[in-house]
């Protein structure tokens, strides 16, 4: 055949998911609803870093260095997505505070204790089931917190948008949350950010008004 076809052809376009990141006030109200919570560092963390639920529940404490306030991402599948976090004052001492309630966790249960190394386990030491979270955990402290019923990957999204929004360059956003490409921050985040546009308009007339 002189061509390809299939060339001529326009592939189906996948459908965005649609993202509902909480509002700086509502992302206030729900930390301060985990406030004591046994996994408040999870949440602190879900929303201080952006980490994907599934990096947080395969964090283990050899990737953290809480003297340093950084943590290692590694329990990924792509090299991107493998990074290194610098932790903001409030999230390293919702760690601290976190690795003090498990000592006193692993002293209880004593010989019942199954470690695996993981910073958000059971009270046993065992990994943590993901539906078991969203049904007994974070449903529950959105509700306290008088919340709509987002999802727990929406926490990541508060993140980004939360840090768009203060003016935080989108090339740090995305190394944060460890995204292949920049393209994919702008793309994911940019229509949630209205004022964004604007800002061109504002740019061009600084430079160039009479």
């Amino acid at each position: 055949m002189p061509r390809n076809v299939a060339e001529a052809v326009d592939p189906p376009r996948v459908p965005k998911k649609e993202i509902t990141p909480l509002s700086p006030e509502q992302a206030r109200a729900f930390l301060e609803a985990v406030r004591g919570d046994r996994l408040e560092a999870l949440y602190v963390l879900a929303i201080h870093t952006g980490m994907r639920q599934g990096e947080l529940l395969a964090l283990k404490w050899d990737d953290v260095d809480l003297e340093s306030g950084v943590l290692r991402v590694r329990g990924t599948k792509t090299a991107r997505s493998r990074r290194t976090v610098k932790l903001s004052r409030a999230a390293l001492e919702a760690l601290t505070d976190h690795l003090t309630r498990q000592l006193e966790e692993i002293d209880r249960a004593g010989g019942a204790w199954r470690e695996n190394g993981l910073v958000f386990a059971t009270g046993i030491g065992t990994p943590l089931n993901r539906h078991n979270l969203t049904q007994r955990s974070f449903g529950p402290l959105l509700e306290r917190a008088d919340l709509p019923r987002v999802r727990f990957h929406d926490l990541r999204h508060t993140c980004a948008t939360v840090l768009l929004s203060k003016g935080v360059h989108a090339k740090f956003v995305q190394e944060l949350l460890g995204h292949s490409t920049i393209a994919i921050t702008l793309d994911t985040y940019s229509h949630v950010l209205p004022g964004m546009g604007g800002s061109t308009a504002d740019a061009m007339d600084d430079v160039f008004a009479p």
